[in-house]
């Protein structure tokens, strides 16, 4: 009987033989606590545009009962092709900018050859890469957590993508780097995720009056403060997208719901506001910097709405720790090259001088 109750449990199991497997994406831990200064998930500090807010009192619930709108016929993506100056042709609209380099990893990396980025880099790539069964190399920053072009050009790859800045690291790459690699890889497609280019640097978008295999992707869950709305979009040439969304409906022919539609177009709309939004998290980011040297912190110039320091002295872990005893959250990474950094996202100017307290205490 206990032979036959085991063989049965053995028998179950055997599905787990045909499971696809995969190490998942681990995002930023989303605290229950109310009393917490949130800094882990690069999340924006203020409220989306008042304009987002009036679009939501005008909405009516009733029009739940139905399908949205394809994103690419809405007023969304005619908001986003005059902000951009591109054809309405050339927006790809999901569901956060996650599920648009989802579907670009599906879509455009399709070859036995591996794609390349960088080691340290946004940590859902290998993700995507593993869940997809893609082929991938990882480039190794230099010493300075920069990007080098060189171990992007002139390689047997099958494509390349990376975000600029990077991330977590804050670098940005020069324009004209970008351009070189995006010019040797004629038969690639180079994706070029720019979730934080609004914090400073400069956009990529003018190489796709040049290049038709390139793709920008954006999102709005950092400049535009519309995390929790999950909008991202992408912008390329018209039969670049094509092929995108010919993949996408394949998988899913409703992605966007109507409250996101609506409210993302509300917040294009208000440009005056985004600026005054990303302009506050640049200067605060600035005197965060100063306050961080001054306590002992070195970290590579940042162009993010976050700043990825190491002390001197004390271990980022247990920096880390204490500050969650204090119910402040940063980023914490153990992994080889940046287990002694923390990401510490842009807050308020009032939480930001929290945090400085803290640290002071811990350090000393």
């Amino acid at each position: 009987m206990k032979q036959s109750v085991a063989a049965e449990r053995k028998n179950k199991m055997k599905w787990e033989e045909n499971v696809r497997k995969v190490v998942p994406y681990i995002p930023g831990e989303q605290p229950r606590e109310k009393d917490v200064i949130k800094l882990n998930t690069n999340e924006c500090p203020y409220p989306p545009s008042p304009m987002v807010e009036k679009a939501m009192e005008e909405m009516q619930y009733q029009d739940l009962r139905l399908y949205p709108e394809f994103p690419e016929k809405t007023p969304l993506a005619a908001h986003l092709a005059k902000y951009h100056h591109v054809g309405e042709e050339q927006i790809f609209i999901g569901v956060g900018s996650d599920d648009v380099l989802s579907m670009a990893f599906l879509t455009f990396f399709n070859s036995d050859r591996p794609v390349f980025f960088p080691d340290i880099t946004y940590s859902f790539y290998d993700v995507w890469a593993d869940i997809y069964r893609i082929p991938y190399e990882v480039r190794p920053l230099d010493k300075n957590f920069r990007i080098r072009k060189e171990d992007y050009i002139g390689k047997n790859c099958g494509g390349v993508i990376f975000p600029n800045p990077n991330a977590p690291t804050g670098v940005l790459m020069e324009l004209s780097d970008i351009e070189e690699i995006v010019k040797a890889n004629s038969d690639n497609v180079v994706i070029i995720d720019e979730a934080y280019i609004d914090f400073g640097g400069t956009t990529c978008l003018p190489l796709l009056e040049k290049y038709d295999n390139l793709l920008v992707v954006r999102t709005f869950s950092k400049s535009r403060a519309m995390a929790g709305g999950r909008i991202g979009y992408a912008v390329g040439n018209e039969k670049l997208l094509r092929y995108l969304n010919d993949a996408k409906y394949s998988v899913n022919s409703y992605t966007m719901n109507r409250p996101a539609l609506r409210l993302g177009a509300a917040s294009v709309k208000d440009e005056a506001y985004f600026q005054e939004i990303c302009g506050k998290i640049v200067r605060t980011r600035e005197r965060s910097e100063k306050e961080l040297a001054a306590l002992g912190f070195t970290f590579p110039a940042s162009y993010g709405n976050f700043i990825f320091a190491s002390h001197e002295k004390v271990r980022a872990q247990e920096i880390f720790e204490r500050l969650k005893e204090k119910h402040i959250y940063v980023r914490h990474w153990n992994k080889a090259r940046i287990d002694n950094y923390l990401r510490i996202t842009i807050g308020t100017d009032e939480e930001m001088d929290a945090l400085f307290a803290a640290l002071r205490e811990i350090i000393a």
